[in-house]
């Protein structure tokens, strides 16, 4: 129980500064701390600290943006497949095969997608399929 609200948590904290991050009023300010900094280099003579102090800031930033960018894009992906996987199954024209398309492989993939094309260019409907293949 402990473990799914803990998930929970970091769900929600990775939205709200997936968000946040986001927004351009933090671009603009993430901008004016770049400048900032860039103008008081010659105030501490380009030294190593100065150096140091960006380089650190945006190394541990970018490090730790990137899990919550890449929960965040995880959670909208999963997302995006369950209504299209419930648009597919309600949907009498469309053929089951589609809704585990991500399950197939490469070349499965490239099948259908030619099968698809191919219809859609003689104007007429996929033959529909078995989900055993």
């Amino acid at each position: 129980m402990k473990k799914k609200s803990l998930k929970q948590a970091y769900s929600r904290w990775a939205k709200f500064t997936a968000e946040i991050a986001g927004n351009s009023y933090v671009f603009m300010g993430a901008v004016s701390i770049v400048v900032i900094w860039a103008i008081s280099g010659p105030f501490f003579d380009f030294s190593e600290t100065w150096q140091l102090v960006i380089n650190t800031s945006t190394t541990i930033i970018t490090f730790l943006m990137i899990f919550l960018i890449q929960n965040t894009q995880n959670r909208d992906t999963e997302a995006i497949q369950v209504k299209l996987e419930e648009l597919i199954r309600v949907s009498s024209k469309a053929r089951n095969q589609l809704i585990d398309m991500e399950e197939k492989d490469e070349e499965e993939i490239r099948k259908i997608r030619e099968d698809i094309w191919m219809s859609a260019r003689k104007g007429c409907e996929p033959e529909k399929q078995s989900s055993t293949q």
